[in-house]
């Protein structure tokens, strides 16, 4: 990849702005986000003990219905996707440099396009079959929280919508865990091993609401992808695959459910919150 040096010494305030800088778009981003996770995984686990039963016993749902009225549901979504994608554009907006194109800089670019679908079909093969695995043995185990995604018969828009959310689910984790972590990161003189478990560990956390297979999971998930990007120097191709597995994820599960109902488990009844909340 195009290397990040390290450059000339940062002065004292150059490395605390940087510093703070990177503490502030954690606690807005994927840190917060993180955050919420890591207690929620708690709060299940205290709750199920308390009940006798197993985190496998317990359920999580992605990509809620946000309201009873169809117009309302689907305006709220659309929201949250769009600032979600302000939050990558404020990242790509702090990467920017006078007479530099950060975009071209992190390969979220559309210049190795063919090689970048290749790549990425590559990795969702790679990273999507031992995930289907990993949750299937950790259901088994009783330790993976039942996770599921919308029913596709939910609304008219729910595939379009559901697509969308995963090409989100891409741009924002790729690009601030890597795109954005290996940049600051390694301006303040980390080495690349301690960025990608860094980054990784916070993949994790980000999503152990689903139970401690999907931490293990995405941890590892996240160590391929940093020596991924790492190589390659460019985010485009783990985007891909981030959305190629969440697609097979939000849009696949409803068949799965109907075929292997013991592993994946009913199909959810849509349950509308009247106000959007932010997503996980």
């Amino acid at each position: 990849m195009r290397e990040t040096t390290v450059g000339d010494p940062l002065s004292r305030y150059e490395r605390a702005r940087l510093t703070w800088e990177i503490w502030l778009v954690l606690a807005v981003t994927v840190g917060r986000s993180a955050l919420y996770s890591v207690l929620a995984l708690i709060r299940t686990a205290i709750d199920a003990l308390t009940a006798g039963e197993g985190l496998g016993d317990r359920a999580t749902q992605l990509n809620p219905t946000r309201d009873a009225a169809a117009f309302w549901d689907l305006l709220y979504q659309l929201l949250d996707v769009f600032f979600s994608l302000a939050v990558v554009a404020l990242v790509v907006y702090l990467l920017w440099e006078p007479g530099g194109n950060a975009l071209r800089r992190i390969g979220l670019d559309f210049r190795r396009f063919g090689g970048d679908v290749a790549r990425g079909l590559l990795l969702a093969a790679v990273v999507g079959v031992p995930g289907i695995v990993l949750y299937i043995v950790g259901r088994a185990l009783n330790i993976t929280l039942q996770v599921s995604a919308s029913p596709l018969d939910a609304a008219w828009y729910t595939v379009p919508v559901l697509i969308l959310a995963a090409v989100r689910a891409g741009l924002v984790e790729e690009v601030i865990f890597n795109g954005y972590l290996f940049d600051r990161l390694r301006r303040l003189g980390w080495s690349w091993w301690p960025i990608i478990l860094t980054s990784a560990a916070i993949r994790g956390a980000y999503h152990a609401y689903q139970g401690p297979g999907a931490v293990v999971g995405n941890f590892a998930m996240g160590v391929l992808f940093g020596w991924c990007y790492r190589r390659w120097g460019r985010v485009m191709p783990l985007v891909i695959a981030h959305a190629l597995i969440d697609t097979v994820a939000f849009v696949g599960y409803p068949i799965a459910a109907a075929m292997w109902p013991d592993v994946f488990g009913p199909l959810p009844t849509p349950t509308p919150s009247p106000t959007p909340t932010p997503a996980a």
